[in-house]
């Protein structure tokens, strides 16, 4: 039934991602945005599961679902709801990155709207990204003043937790973007806005990124303590843009997100033998 009403409203996905399930969750012209969900095997839509989306990166100006395929599998396998959003980029629809920044934050609250739906805890919400997709994520959660128009506010976009990879944090002239944003570069900057009462959050980082500055991840962690915001920055010697892709750092990675989440009481149990792969 949900195929058939998908296709009669024009808004069937652009493309499939194997194993999980798509919802479209957001009007965008022609070009609708979908999300794309990963459920544990043994799902149930009474269950209440930690979620934990995560929004890929390309600079805001590409990029697709695809990119954190493994990632979201992997925590499916522990027993999460994981979702893989698109959102608009300036290839895809001509967008600015606060597009991109309203986009995650109407996934976020579509997730909370449709828990019940999901089997998914509306209160164990995760957002994470990598470069462009982690100044998404993290800006569901910082930039309260950047709202869409018609945005409903009553459902709240912030996460419950943040889990971010190289993000953008600085998007002034010390940081990454400030030619895109313009005179509003400082609107749009996440460091530039850190204030109390931010979800928990893990970052990491390779010192020698010549992309993002290692130095704003710092800055950035540094100004959530000071918040009294819990938050751990991951450092990696040598390490460049993107690093977190490829072993072994994947599987280093993904095993510290996977400790952050059972230190939250969201996983139970090991973390499992396929970060190894």
């Amino acid at each position: 039934m949900r195929t058939i009403l998908l296709c009669l409203l024009g808004c069937w996905p652009a493309f499939a991602l194997p194993g999980a399930e798509p919802h479209v969750f957001k009007p965008a012209g022609d070009k609708p945005l979908s999300l794309y969900v990963f459920s544990p095997a043994d799902h149930k839509a009474s269950d209440t599961r930690p979620a934990i989306l995560f929004f890929f990166g390309g600079g805001w100006d590409h990029g697709s679902p695809t990119q954190f395929v493994k990632q979201a599998s992997y925590f499916a396998g522990r027993g999460m709801v994981a979702i893989c959003p698109d959102y608009r980029t300036r290839q895809s629809h001509g967008a600015t990155p606060f597009e991109c920044v309203a986009d995650g934050k109407a996934a976020v609250r579509w997730v909370r709207v449709h828990a019940k739906e999901l089997g998914v805890d509306p209160q164990r919400i995760a957002a994470s990204g990598g470069s462009a997709g982690g100044h998404v994520a993290v800006s569901t959660a910082v930039l309260s003043q950047l709202e869409e128009p018609g945005a409903d506010t009553s459902v709240s976009c912030v996460p419950n937790a943040l889990v971010l990879f190289n993000p953008v944090l600085d998007t002034t002239a010390t940081g990454y973007g400030a030619k895109k944003l313009g005179t509003r570069c400082r609107d749009a900057s996440p460091a530039h806005h850190v204030c109390a009462g931010l979800p928990p959050t893990i970052v990491f980082h390779g010192k020698a990124d010549k992309t993002v500055p290692f130095e704003n991840a710092q800055r950035f962690a540094d100004g959530m303590k000071k918040a009294g915001n819990a938050c751990t920055l991951f450092g990696y010697d040598g390490q460049g843009h993107g690093f977190y892709r490829k072993d072994p750092y994947y599987s280093t990675v993904v095993r510290e997100v996977d400790k952050f989440l059972v230190a939250l009481g969201w996983l139970s149990g090991e973390t499992r033998k396929d970060t190894q792969k």
